[in-house]
């Protein structure tokens, strides 16, 4: 498909004022958001926990998970936590962000979009088996 870059804005839920933005590879066979530490530092971000990660290499290592941000692309934000990797290393959106934005990559232009079906707002899918009455 070829490397699909965008813009986006990430803000620290807890401070506001602290915000940057970037632009990121959108990797729809990531999950998690990543951005280099020095991006973290600058957000002021705390680290939650950590997480084991496995690369595409298949090397695992131990990486720290900092939060809250905001998240907004296309007009289109959302809450969530980052993994933090080396100081000067490319910000990653991944799989977790689309779906929660209700974006779309678009394999022939290279370029994120609103989904179709939903294009003023994101749109939830929730799976019920039945309703109770």
């Amino acid at each position: 498909m070829g490397k699909v870059i965008e813009k986006a804005k990430i803000t620290n839920l807890l401070d506001p004022a602290k915000s940057v933005e970037i632009e990121a590879v959108i990797d729809t066979d990531a999950t998690m958001v990543v951005l280099p530490q020095n991006i973290v530092d600058e957000l002021g971000l705390k680290e939650i926990r950590q997480t084991k990660v496995r690369y595409a290499n298949n090397k695992v290592e131990l990486k720290s998970i900092y939060g809250v941000v905001t998240i907004e692309i296309k007009g289109r934000t959302c809450n969530l936590d980052v993994l933090a990797e080396a100081e000067g290393s490319q910000p990653l959106i991944g799989q977790v962000v689309l779906e929660m934005l209700d974006l779309v990559v678009d394999p022939r232009t290279r370029t994120l979009t609103p989904n179709p079906m939903s294009p003023e707002m994101p749109m939830v899918e929730i799976l019920i088996a039945g309703r109770r009455k």
